[in-house]
């Protein structure tokens, strides 16, 4: 079986996809940025959001749909689906962010979530630089490793910050103001799971590479 599928074209689709999907994520990720810079373009980024998704919505479709229908892929079909899903997740937890925002009327953000949304933005990118870099792994190897190491470094980093920030609008806010706190603390975690999401995008990158070494 390995001969036939060594000499059976692959649907290389799947790279121009997964490109369209990062586009999406960089997008709803710069968008989600500038929302939190708050003003009057709150409204209008936060839209931006939320067509961002939408759109990763879409082209997470056809690739799910592309893995049922290739009766060859360019590698797993559950490596494929796994990547498409940790990449949306990341997206969908944008809106969710956007959502609470808009839900809870937000209009003005905690300093560490604008340097929350830095770190989304530059995983993103990194992310960005990865995904095409699939298409010929073997010779790639290296710099996925490298990508993929940054995008971890930038998780932990957002880490750190979601850590620091609910400690001191526990310390701040907790008994004085309980709602705002927990407002906060909701836009924060929606936060914290976008890059949890961009770390587990990573995760299958390097997942799919090691598979290939």
């Amino acid at each position: 079986m390995r001969w036939l599928q060594a000499i059976l074209p692959k649907e290389e689709r799947f790279f121009a996809l997964f490109a369209e999907h990062a586009r999406a994520v960089v997008a709803g990720a710069e968008a989600l940025k500038s929302a939190l810079a708050g003003g009057a373009a709150l409204a209008p980024n936060l839209k931006t959001v939320m067509d961002c998704e939408h759109e990763g919505d879409r082209v997470t479709r056809e690739v799910l749909l592309a893995v049922r229908r290739s009766f060859i892929t360019p590698f797993d079909r559950g490596d494929i689906t796994r990547l498409i899903q940790s990449m949306d997740d990341a997206i969908d937890q944008m809106q969710k962010t956007a959502k609470t925002i808009l839900l809870f009327g937000v209009t003005r953000f905690e300093p560490e979530m604008m340097q929350m949304a830095e770190c989304i933005v530059r995983a993103s990118g990194l992310m960005q630089e990865a995904v095409p870099l699939l298409s010929t792994i073997s010779k790639n190897i290296g710099p996925l490793n490298s990508l993929t190491e940054k995008i971890v470094r930038v998780e932990s980093e957002a880490d750190d910050i979601y850590d620091a920030a609910r400690k001191r609008l526990f310390e701040e806010r907790a008994r004085t103001e309980p709602v705002d706190f927990w407002v906060a603390m909701e836009i924060m975690e929606h936060l914290e799971k976008v890059a949890d999401s961009l770390d587990d995008v990573a995760n299958e990158i390097h997942s799919i590479v090691t598979e290939h070494v």
